[in-house]
Order: C-alpha cells, then structure tokens, then sequence
C-alpha cells in the first residue's frame, strides 16, 4: 500500500485524479476527485453543488475561451450507485446504467480527449451499493503511446473493498510535454479520518502552482446520506 499523501505530492502534475475506497471505520464508502491546470483555461474553474451532483463552472466567464473539455459533471447520483469522472463521460455512463447497461458498456463507445499532442485520458469510477455494503469500479480510456489512431481501454472491479483502503487513478503520470498518460493500474492506497481530515490531506498535498479545485463525499453504508465537501483554489 503506497501512502496517499505522498503518491499526490510525488509529481507536480497528476492532471485530474479520482480516489474511491472505504473509509477506515469500514462504515462509509470514499470518493475524491480533483482538478489541475496549467493554462489559464484550466486554472479558471471552481466546482458547485448542483444538487446532489457536481459541475464545473467557469471562475470569471469572461475569460473562458473552450468550454468543451472543461465545463462538465464530475459527479452523478444514483439511486443506487454514483458516477464520478473526469469528463462529459459522467453522463454517457449515467444514461447507460438507467438504461439497464453497465459502466463498461457505457465507456467502450467513448475515447481519450480530443486534444493533441496529449490526447488527455478519461477516467472514471462507479460505486454500486446493496445489501449495507458498496463495491466499485475504475477505468481509464487512453491513447496508445499517444498515437492518435488507437485507443486502450482498461477495466477494474474491486468487489469487496478493505475498511482503510482505496484505489487512486490520475490522467498523467507526471509534468511534460507532452504530457505522459498514466500508466498501470490504479494505485492502492491508505484511505484515514474523517471528510474533513481526507479532504485536508488530499488538498494539501496537491501542488500549490497547478490545484485548482477538490471534491470529496463519504456515503453512510447503513443510511445512504453522505457529507460533501468542495475547495476552489479560485474565491
């Protein structure tokens, strides 16, 4: 189990990262998902509420050039599961899961984004809860050695997640240019405290230059209510 603090803070880039595991009490399913930018496009976001969903939202409209790959719904929410990702893919996998498909239906009619010489992956997570108790899935959709013709897509199941643990994927595995895909599959890593202590750790271990923005939410296995949290680097 690698720390989660320091796989964050080990690059100064992870691009946008989601983290799903269980809370260390083992009565709360964990979910944090994260922004970063280098462009002042990127860099000029906040998360909002949206109900019990989550949007991106443009800081200063004036200054927002493309909205294409940054104004989405990270988080989606389910009667019985909940959606998270970095992407316009949030909803192609909601549709699906309403429509009696599954995540990885949902995400083999999707590809990385459309934005060479990068060709940013897509990530995304689902947690499903019955019976008291969640399991949860992550993919990442990228480019092949960043060849634009050719797509990877990999899938993970965890069905009987660990009280104190959890899995973290990000778009990059570090700063460059262009920027290098994540590479393996999603990193174990320890999942301690609270949401506020979580959402403490996680923000401050991100880079001071690149954050932009931090969602958290720890859902009640027993009730199904969950406590959010958002910090906007931007106020």
């Amino acid at each position: 189990m690698t720390d989660l603090k320091a796989e964050i803070s080990s690059t100064t880039y992870p691009g946008r990262g989601i983290i799903i595991g269980k809370s260390d009490d083992g009565k709360k399913a964990v979910i944090g998902y994260f922004i970063m930018g280098r462009s002042e496009n990127s860099r000029n976001r906040v998360f909002v509420a949206e109900g019990k969903d989550l949007k991106t939202q443009a800081f200063d409209p004036s200054k927002l050039v493309d909205p294409s790959l940054i104004i989405y719904a990270p988080v989606r929410t389910l009667e019985k599961a909940t959606v998270v990702t970095n992407g316009d893919q949030t909803d192609t996998v909601r549709d699906f899961v309403l429509a009696g498909k599954t995540f990885e239906d949902a995400l083999r009619t999707r590809t990385f984004e459309p934005d060479p010489p990068n060709f940013t992956p897509r990530i995304s997570g689902m947690l499903e809860f019955a019976d008291g108790d969640f399991s949860y899935k992550m993919s990442i959709l990228k480019s092949n050695c960043g060849r634009e013709e050719s797509v990877l897509r990999f899938f993970w199941e965890y069905a009987q997640p660990i009280a104190g643990e959890g899995h973290f994927i990000h778009t990059y595995k570090c700063d460059g240019n262009p920027i290098p895909s994540f590479e393996g599959e999603p990193t174990l890593v320890n999942i301690t405290g609270d949401i506020d202590t979580f959402t403490k750790d996680v923000w401050e271990s991100l880079n001071q230059d690149n954050k932009v923005s931090l969602y958290t939410r720890f859902i009640d296995l027993a009730t199904g209510e969950f406590e959010d949290r958002i910090v906007n680097k931007n106020q």
